[in-house]
C-alpha cells in the first residue's frame, strides 16, 4: 500500500465539500456576506447546496508552505466536523498573517466565532452560574415548593 492512499486513516472532505473552481471563488468573493477576526476572514455565499469550503492562505501569511499546511489541515479538520450543521452554502476562509503564529485551538476558536457571527451556527450559550433548567416560566424559583405559589402572586410589602 502508498503513503497516498485512500485507507490510510484520514478522513477526507469529498469533492462535494469543496470549493475548488476559480469561477466558484469569485462568486463567493463578488456576493457573500464577510465576518473578520485578526486571524481570518470569512465569505460565505449561501445557497442550497450543502456546505463547501474553500480557503485561501497566501505565502504572505507565512512564507513556508509547512506552516500554511498546518492552517489548512487545522481548518479542514474543524469544518469536517461543524459541517453537518452548517446550512448550505460556500464558506472560503482567508487566513491573515497572525494565523501564522496562532496555535490550532485560536484557529478554532477564531473558525467558530466567525461562524456564529455570519449566523451560520447558534451563538455558544454564555457561562453563567444559574443553570438553564432553574428559569421556569411560571416565575418560581428553584428554592420554593411544590406548594408555594409563585413570586409574581406573592403580596409584596407596601411602599414606604
Amino acid at each position: 500500500m502508498t503513503a497516498n492512499s485512500s485507507d490510510s486513516g484520514r478522513a477526507r472532505l469529498p469533492r462535494s465539500a469543496r470549493v475548488r473552481a476559480r469561477a466558484e471563488y469569485a462568486a463567493v468573493f463578488d456576493g457573500a456576506r464577510r465576518c473578520s477576526h485578526p486571524l481570518l476572514a470569512l465569505h460565505w455565499l449561501a445557497d442550497a447546496a450543502p456546505a463547501r469550503l474553500g480557503l485561501a492562505v497566501s505565502r504572505k501569511v507565512d512564507p513556508r508552505a509547512v506552516a500554511r499546511n498546518r492552517i489548512k489541515r487545522v481548518l479542514r479538520a474543524h469544518f469536517r466536523t461543524l459541517r453537518p450543521r452548517l446550512p448550505g452554502g460556500a464558506y472560503v476562509l482567508v487566513a491573515r498573517p497572525p494565523a501564522a503564529q496562532a496555535d490550532n485551538a485560536a484557529l478554532r476558536a477564531a473558525f467558530d466565532s466567525l461562524l456564529a457571527r455570519a449566523g451560520a451556527l447558534p451563538p455558544t450559550a454564555p457561562a453563567g452560574t444559574m443553570p438553564a433548567s432553574a428559569a421556569s416560566p411560571s416565575g418560581a424559583t428553584p428554592s420554593s415548593g411544590p406548594h408555594d405559589p409563585p413570586r409574581a402572586a406573592r403580596p409584596s410589602l407596601p411602599a414606604r
